[in-house]
């Protein structure tokens, strides 16, 4: 189905020498789809695109490139690939041939048709009209899953190795969630429920967007994904926190325009970057014992 190679499939900015502790990823803001999928899939690219965090790029990379932090960007849109899952979790359902098994087969994320290869896009709308190979599948995991976090180990062990400690700030955008009383967040802190980074270091990304005018929750409902849970091992050095964006803040969602509070959120970020080093450095988020860093 593949009709141009796949790789890169993700960009990395450059980063400063010697790194400093912070690495950015956005796993769901690629736009990009191979012209042999549209022809196969059932979905207008209009459809697909709903699925992605549109444009999260865009409101780190200034901040990104203006510190020397590296960001890791996905090339290609998530109803293609999602690269917030676990390589395993694939749904034997979709897959005409034999293939390995594996216990993340049976994950919640791939039952709601939402693995790494996801079944349904937006509004629930299937994207395949039959099954896949398995070989299709696993050339999109080889080619660009594996190299994606593997480019953000290597990043994380270049900012552990200079610094002593590492941070991750993978980065999202989230339907707006529905209204409470009091006002819904509008910014969602996701740390695994402790297990991904330090809570000091937690507290001081949620004060930040406080502080910023947003209403901040955590881990509810978006604890952290794949990502988050693979990197993040603060018992070695590295914390890793997800970020998600209530998308209405910056763009039109049912247009995918972006408006005038684009600004607002990429000066919210960039304001993060800034100073997040500095606080970072302050909170002993080193391990107890000089720890070595191996990319996967």
């Amino acid at each position: 189905m593949t009709d141009c190679p796949l790789a890169p499939g993700f960009t990395v900015s450059a980063a400063a020498s010697p790194p400093g502790p912070l690495v950015l990823a956005s796993p769901h803001s690629g736009r990009d789809y191979p012209a042999a999928f549209l022809a196969v899939t059932r979905l207008t690219l209009a459809q697909l695109r709903r699925a992605e965090d549109a444009f999260v790029d865009g409101l780190v990379a200034p901040a990104a490139v203006g510190h020397g932090v590296p960001l890791i960007a996905a090339r290609w849109g998530r109803t293609w690939l999602d690269l917030n899952r676990d390589a395993a979790e694939i749904d034997p359902a979709m897959v005409v041939d034999a293939m390995p098994t594996d216990p993340a087969q049976a994950s919640d994320r791939v039952a709601a048709g939402l693995g790494v290869i996801p079944r349904i896009a937006a509004y629930g709308l299937p994207i395949y009209p039959g099954r896949l190979r398995h070989a299709e599948i696993a050339a999109r995991l080889a080619d660009v899953h594996v190299p994606y976090h593997a480019a953000i180990a290597d990043r994380l062990g270049a900012a552990l190795q200079a610094n002593g400690f590492a941070v991750l700030l993978d980065c999202h955008s989230m339907p707006s969630p529905a209204a409470v009383y009091g006002g819904a967040a509008q910014v969602v802190i996701g740390d695994r429920f402790g297990t991904s980074a330090a809570p000091a270091l937690v507290a001081a990304v949620e004060r930040h967007f406080g502080q910023a005018g947003f209403r901040v929750a955590r881990n509810a409902p978006y604890a952290g994904g794949y990502t988050t849970a693979h990197h993040g091992r603060p018992a070695q050095g590295v914390h890793a926190v997800q970020i998600e964006i209530d998308r209405a803040l910056y763009m039109d969602p049912s247009r995918l325009v972006r408006h005038a509070g684009f600004d607002r959120v990429t000066a919210a970020f960039a304001g993060l970057v800034a100073t997040l080093p500095g606080l970072a450095a302050r909170l002993d988020l080193a391990p107890p014992q000089p720890t070595s860093w191996a990319a996967e």
